[in-house]
Parts: C-alpha cells; sequence; structure tokens
C-alpha cells in the first residue's frame, strides 16, 4: 500500500496558500491599500469555504453524526484533520485485521498479446485510503483553478503597477503557481484514470516530470500575457476570459449533444456514483487532431493578445524590453508543447492503447490543412464557360446517363 504522500501535499499546498495569503492582507491593510486586502481575502477564503464543503460531500458527513468533524470544517481546518486521519488508517493497516475484503478487477497493460485480468483484494482501510486520495484530488483541482489561479493573476497585476515584488507576494505567487501546476497535474491523472478505467495506470516518475514542466511552462506563460493585456486594455479582459469560460464550458457538452447519448436514470440519493448510460462514449483512442487545433489556437491568441500590447503600450513599460518579453513568452508556450509531446510520445501510461501515433495525426492535420487551402484556391480560380454549340455535344444519351446515375449513385 503507497503512502499517501499526494494527500499530504495537497494540504501543505492549501496551508501555505491560505497562510501566505492571510499574511499579505495584513501589509495590505497596513500600508491603506483596502482594496488589494480584500480581493486577497476574497480568493482565499471563498475557495477555502469550497474545498471544506467538497470534503463534507465526497465522506458524507451530513447523514453521520459526526458534530466534531463539522465543527472543524466550518473553522476552516478540515483537509488538516482528513490528512490526520489518512494517516493514521494508513498506519493502522496490517495491526487489525479487515472484517470487510472487496475484490477488484483490473486489466493489466499489453505487453505482448491481449490484456490480462487481474484480480486484487481490497481491505476496510485502503477503501477509506482510496476515498481520501480521490477526495483529495479534486479538492486540489478546486483550489488551483478557483482560488490560485486568481490569486496569482492578481499578485502579478499588482507586481506590474508597482514595479516590484515584495517578498510577501513573491512567496504568495510561487505558491500559487505550484497550487495551479498541481492541480493541473491532477486533472491530467484524473482524466486518464477515467478514461482507462478498466486499466491498472501506474505513473512513471518521468510522467509526473512531464507533466509539470508541461503545465509550468504553458500556466506561467498565460497568466503572464493576460496580465500584460489587462494592464493596458481592462476592459477588453473581461471579453477574453468570458470567450475562453464559454468555449471550454459548452464544449463538452457539446460533444455529448453530438453522441446522441441518453441521461443515466434511477441515480441513487446519495450520489455514490453518476455515471453516464453508455460506456462507449468515452472513446479510448487519442484525438490528435483535437489537440493540434487547440494549441495551434491557444498560441495564436497568445501571440495576439501580445501584438495588442505591444501596439497600446504606454511609457510605463520602458524599464523592460518589449520584443525580449514577448519572445520569451512565445518560447516558453512553445516549451510547453515540447514537454506535452515528450509526455504522450514516450511517457503516457496507456500509449500501447492508442490507435495512432501522434506523428500521424500531426500529419493528418497538415494534410488536411493542405487540402482546405488548395480547394480555397481553386475556388477563387476562373471558370471557362462553354459555347452553347460546345455544350450540345457533351450532353449523354439516355443509357449513357442512367450508367453515369448508377455509378454515382454506387460511389
Amino acid at each position: 500500500m503507497r503512502v499517501p504522500s499526494s494527500i499530504f501535499l495537497s494540504v501543505s499546498l492549501f496551508t501555505a496558500e491560505t497562510t501566505a495569503a492571510l499574511y499579505l492582507s495584513s501589509t495590505y491593510r497596513s500600508a491603506g491599500d483596502r482594496a488589494w486586502q480584500q480581493l486577497t481575502l476574497l480568493f482565499s477564503l471563498v475557495p477555502s469555504v469550497l474545498v471544506q464543503l467538497a470534503l463534507i460531500f465526497f465522506h458524507r458527513d451530513l447523514g453521520r453524526d459526526r458534530p466534531f468533524i463539522l465543527l472543524l470544517h466550518m473553522l476552516q481546518f478540515g483537509p488538516i484533520v482528513r490528512c490526520l486521519e489518512a494517516f493514521w488508517t494508513y498506519g493502522s493497516v496490517g495491526r487489525v485485521e479487515d472484517p470487510y475484503v472487496s475484490i477488484t478487477r483490473k486489466k493489466q497493460m499489453p505487453r505482448r498479446g491481449r490484456p490480462e485480468e487481474v484480480e486484487r483484494q481490497v481491505g476496510q482501510a485502503e477503501g477509506k485510503l482510496v476515498t481520501h486520495r480521490a477526495a483529495f484530488a479534486r479538492t486540489a483541482v478546486m483550489q488551483a483553478f478557483l482560488g490560485s489561479a486568481p490569486q496569482l493573476t492578481l499578485q502579478l497585476y499588482i507586481c506590474v503597477l508597482q514595479r516590484g515584488v515584495s517578498v510577501g507576494r513573491g512567496t504568495l505567487m510561487a505558491i500559487s503557481l505550484l497550487s495551479i501546476v498541481y492541480g493541473a497535474l491532477r486533472c491530467n491523472i484524473l482524466a486518464i484514470k477515467i478514461k482507462y478505467e478498466e486499466y491498472q495506470v501506474t505513473m512513471s516518475p518521468s510522467a509526473y516530470l512531464c507533466i509539470f514542466l508541461w503545465r509550468s511552462c504553458e500556466i506561467a506563460s498565460r497568466v503572464v500575457v493576460l496580465v500584460l493585456f489587462s494592464s493596458v486594455l481592462k476592459i477588453w479582459v473581461l471579453p477574453v476570459v468570458l470567450a475562453n469560460f464559454l468555449v471550454f464550458f459548452l464544449y463538452p457538452w457539446i460533444l455529448f449533444w453530438r453522441t446522441h447519448s441518453p441521461f443515466p436514470q434511477h441515480i441513487e440519493k446519495t450520489l455514490t456514483h453518476v455515471k453516464l448510460s453508455d460506456p462507449d462514449l468515452i472513446n479510448k483512442s487519442q484525438n490528435w487532431y483535437r489537440m493540434v487545433v487547440y494549441y495551434m489556437l491557444r498560441f495564436i491568441e497568445n501571440a495576439s493578445l501580445l501584438l495588442i500590447w505591444y501596439i497600446y503600450r504606454t511609457d510605463f513599460y520602458e524599464f523592460m524590453s518589449a520584443p525580449l518579453l514577448m519572445l520569451e513568452l512565445l518560447l516558453a508556450y512553445a516549451a510547453c508543447i515540447f514537454f506535452m509531446l515528450i509526455f504522450y510520445q514516450t511517457c503516457h501510461p496507456c500509449r500501447r492503447l492508442f490507435n495512432s501515433s501522434m506523428g500521424q495525426g500531426f500529419e493528418d492535420c497538415c494534410a488536411l490543412l493542405c487540402l482546405s487551402c488548395t480547394s480555397a484556391e481553386s475556388s477563387h480560380e476562373p471558370r471557362e464557360e462553354l459555347a452553347p454549340d460546345d455544350a450540345c455535344y457533351d450532353i449523354p444519351s439516355d443509357g449513357g446517363g442512367e450508367a453515369a446515375n448508377g455509378g454515382g449513385h454506387n460511389a
């Protein structure tokens, strides 16, 4: 049984970020910056409350007689208590015999031939640890994108306005960036485990390193681009963020609507599991075309926002080299794509199940783009019109017309 190190890391990041945010808000209050103080507290306390509610929901404490645990969650100490409970459960394994044992069946990754199904006994203590890990993995994603991402954007914006980085603000920014990267990493792992649920997925250290570098470059460059754009066009950043949010929110529902799969029925009232009724809805093959299009559009968007910032920048940015900064940000996003390619090509735990390689998918995308460009050019070319006398000779006979229609139908 593995040590619950991921739980300890999640709680450490949560505690460190909350503590750093509280300290920085006190310095803002001492300096008289009430607006920055209130926003810093908002981006720290609201995600903390959501994390407490999520942990209560995952562990179903509302239906159990545990008033002390609920009180600790109200005091925002829930993650710490859950972490101690997880390590206590891990330490008690082997000392007390589990009265209940369940059997799980997972397929191993195919090496030669078909995958083999392996049965494994899971005791009650290990089942509790699985619940703890699943709960903290999801709360880490919530903390990253609902708290750490806006917190990092806010503090970086303040640094740009004040042309300096204090110790407290730099510490909070570093912890927030680590929290976002860790949340994105957990999101990647959750997506892989959900997509290949029937397989025994094991992540290697190189896979963790590739995901960490991939997400670090992507998130850091993206946040800096948005902050620079918002510093010169404060109002227009809202439509950009809103458009991104709507696209990412509506896109999964559009895919679900195109599959014509019905919603699940007879869901248990306790919401112990919520699964779609069609198991084939989750495609096991990797969609390289969708990934290439996404990163291509994101790169174009970042380049466009940087170009707009470069055009509308003021004398306020004389202390930095604008072309060099733009080049560094674009190279950082290119590095993110590079580490992503390495992950999917060499470090993905389920790469043996891919129907096609990434190189083949990239070639298909390039071929599709070339085909669309060729068709667009041919549509603009002038067409020669036939004279009426020439046109009459091209009219086929009845038999030829039937053969042509039949051939077209068979094609």
